[in-house]
């Protein structure tokens, strides 16, 4: 919560602390000027400060003094004066550079110059000796001073959106450092040397050039967070099994085609990214990552995952979307954490009935495939979400039991079921053709499927007669708790255009033969014979 302390003339000169952030002050206060003595918190950040005047500088008791966000447009090196401070935030100002003198600050612990359009450090720069947390993001910088690494007691350091293409060899001085962000610059290869910063927690590296991780990178046996999307890096050093403590790792938008064996020595890893890559076979060593969460294969060239993703028995979400998967393994059943599991757009033709082993599995997305019906097993599930297609109107559908022709067993299905797509309109293609991902269009079947769909206009009898037979839906397990009422109701969803094109000639029979010439009365039971023979609400209870 911002606050404004108002400062009158009639104070004691014991104020320590001054609150005017976000004031809408054009200057500093002068009021503020006559604690010298005793201030030694001043906030001026987020208003339209845009000279420090030269009076200001004699706060010399300053501890902690914020200037962001202002219209600042000069620091004076008359910033020397403030040596007693231990934290300055000037960020997000117009300054175009830092004084020499900075180097007086000799107690100053926090500091960021985010935000300005510096295109270099002074040289003095590196004498702030006991700087531990340093913000340098979003500036104009090309280069590091060669003696940087004497900050030796930095314990954070940001240096995210400048131009680096280089680090100097002297940073392997910060043992300390334990969050390093150099994500957003131009790196094209990263120093052997940044392997010898033992106390390192967190490294960004994401936005760079990077070809290749050096085999040192798997010496920082204390890196939990590491981010490296969105290079170039076409493999990474089995070494990378050395960071046995890492537990998050993305890998997403870069050119991999593999992962190595090293990737099993990952115990820990609860969260890993690899969309956007180039895999086409997920290594099998990947199941000994025991403590995975969450997996991200999205927009790769899949055709398969391994049976040894039944070992990641706490894996919550799993996402193949725009892959090639053929087929599930049916080990996918032993995820028994599994809440979120997304296959859009792949090649399946059927799901495993062991994935209704996934009991907290809650949201299943599988648009964009080439199913012919689902595993009957769902119905034990707490479902809240099955997605079949891009056009479905909500998240869960009526489906109904049905028998396998082929094997016997049973299974689920709906009238989005079997999966199809439409073909883009050509020339070639009739508009509004149905017809499958992998099938070719040949014109002799299109008079075929004409024919047929001629037939069918006419055989509403016989589809009343075939939809009547399924007495019952199937509904997903609920759970205990009970849904709160609501006053909305949400009617079901309409018909295809098939469906619409027989209720249209069930009714014109109706219509064609009142017994008391009330059209509307018969039309209205036709209607009704219609809805309950060709669907059920969704709830029904199985039998």
């Amino acid at each position: 919560m911002f606050k404004c302390i108002p400062i009158f003339k009639g104070c004691n000169r014991q104020v320590e602390f001054v609150d005017k952030r976000h004031c809408s002050l054009p200057s500093v206060p002068e009021e503020i000027l006559r604690y010298s003595r005793t201030l030694e918190e001043l906030f001026l950040d987020a208003n339209h400060i845009r000279d420090l005047p030269k009076n200001f500088f004699r706060l010399h008791r300053l501890r902690k003094l914020g200037l962001s966000d202002n219209e600042i447009a000069r620091l004076p090196p008359d910033i020397q004066n403030f040596e007693n401070l231990v934290e300055l935030d000037v960020s997000r100002n117009d300054i175009p550079d830092i004084p020499d003198d900075i180097k007086h600050l000799q107690n100053l612990q926090v500091a960021d110059f985010s935000s300005n359009p510096i295109p270099k450090l002074p040289a003095g720069f590196s004498q702030l000796k006991n700087l531990t947390v340093l913000g340098l993001n979003d500036m104009s910088l090309t280069t590091l001073p060669v003696d940087f690494g004497s900050l030796t007691q930095l314990e954070s350091l940001e240096l995210r959106e400048n131009l680096l293409k280089h680090l100097p060899e002297s940073i392997r001085q910060l043992t300390k450092l334990k969050r390093l962000d150099l994500g957003d610059n131009e790196i094209e290869e990263l120093p052997p040397y940044l392997g010898y910063l033992p106390g390192l927690h967190e490294l960004w590296l994401d936005h760079n050039q990077l070809e290749r991780l050096p085999p040192e990178i798997g010496l920082l046996t204390n890196l939990t967070y590491l981010d490296v999307s969105e290079n170039r890096l076409e493999k990474l050093p089995n070494e990378i099994g050395g960071l046995v403590n890492l537990t998050d790792l993305d890998l997403a938008q870069n050119l991999l085609e593999t992962l190595p064996d090293g990737v099993a020595k990952l115990s820990r890893l609860t969260i890993l990214k690899l969309d956007q890559n180039r895999l086409q076979k997920l290594n099998p060593t990947i199941g000994c990552c025991e403590s995975m969460q969450e997996l991200i294969l999205t927009e790769n060239f899949l055709s398969e995952l391994p049976v040894s993703i039944g070992q990641m028995t706490k894996l919550s979400n799993l996402n193949v979307d725009r892959n090639a998967l053929e087929y599930l393994p049916a080990e996918i059943g032993n995820c028994a954490n599994l809440g979120v599991l997304s296959l859009r757009d792949n090649k399946l033709k059927r799901l495993p009935p062991e994935l209704g082993n996934c009991t907290v599995l809650h949201v299943l997305d599988v648009s964009g495939n080439q199913l012919q019906y689902l595993p009957y097993t769902l119905v034990n599930l707490q479902l809240k979400a099955v997605w079949l297609s891009e056009n479905q109107a909500q998240p869960l559908l009526t489906f109904q039991p049905d028998t396998d022709e082929a094997t016997g067993e049973q299974v689920l299905t709906c009238f989005l079921l079997p999966q199809q797509e439409y073909q883009p309109i050509t020339p070639d293609y009739p508009p509004g053709l149905l017809y499958r991902s992998s099938e070719k269009f040949d014109s002799s079947e299109f008079h075929v499927y004409q024919q047929k769909a001629r037939e069918l206009e006419t055989d509403s009898d016989g589809w009343e007669e075939r939809e009547a037979s399924r007495t019952h839906s199937v509904k997903f397990s609920e759970e205990s708790a009970q849904e709160k009422d609501t006053p909305f109701v949400r009617q079901n969803t309409p018909h295809p255009k098939e469906l619409k094109a027989k209720a249209h000639k069930l009714f014109a029979k109706d219509r064609s033969r009142p017994e008391d010439g009330n059209l509307d009365t018969v039309s209205e039971e036709a209607s009704t014979k219609f809805a309950v023979s060709g669907t059920a609400r969704i709830g029904a209870n199985s039998t």
